[in-house]
């Protein structure tokens, strides 16, 4: 016994055919953009919202400039610790230490996922002031995949003398879906202290 064909009014006929352009449309979606474009940019949102936060606790750490004057205060007194100042003892060799430093902290993680390279680093001017402690500063170009900018950040934010990670600012570089990995393009300023020469007797 044949099964007796229903014919579709035209009402269904209408509704049948945009169901299945929406179907056909959906799986295009998901075939030929969502995993080779969408999904990439979300995945670089999610790592930018990353550094974001990152870049919110940095804020937050050096907004807390009186507990940390108090803190180098404390160094500078003790004595003991003077390992947590620049070695060099006035400001351009205390820069060209600060941007070695950097260099040597973005070698080190330079063969990791995505690579890490400094395309640029030059010393800030600086006002002395009349403090016992004086703060040196460069700033520091970076391009690096997510995983080693992250390693770059802690340990520069971990090194003995004390290093601090300001005013960042971070671009994407390269296209999501492309042949090679999307970069990051970072650009920062890098300070430590060195302590300020005794005055000359008079």
């Amino acid at each position: 016994m044949r099964a007796k064909a229903v014919r579709l009014s035209p009402v269904q006929s209408r509704l049948a055919a945009i169901a299945l352009a929406l179907l056909a449309l959906a799986v295009a979606y998901f075939a030929l953009l969502h995993w080779w474009f969408v999904a990439p940019w979300l995945d670089i949102r999610a790592q930018m919202q990353d550094l974001r936060e990152s870049h919110a606790r940095y804020a937050a750490a050096i907004a807390q400039a009186p507990a940390l004057r108090k803190r180098i205060d404390q160094l500078a007194q003790g004595g003991a610790s003077s390992n947590a100042f620049l070695p060099e003892t006035d400001p351009s060799s205390a820069a060209a230490g600060l941007m070695q430093r950097a260099s040597d902290v973005v070698a080190a993680h330079a063969s990791e996922d995505g690579g890490c390279e400094m395309p640029q680093k030059m010393p800030i001017e600086g006002n002395p002031g009349k403090e016992p402690y004086r703060r040196v500063s460069v700033s520091i170009t970076l391009q690096c995949g997510m995983q080693p900018l992250t390693g770059v950040l802690h340990d520069l934010d971990r090194a003995l003398p004390y290093m601090f990670v300001d005013d960042i600012t971070i671009y994407l570089v390269g296209q999501p879906g492309g042949a090679a990995s999307p970069k990051l393009e970072v650009q920062f300023t890098l300070s430590g202290y060195i302590r300020a020469a005794a005055p000359a007797p008079t």
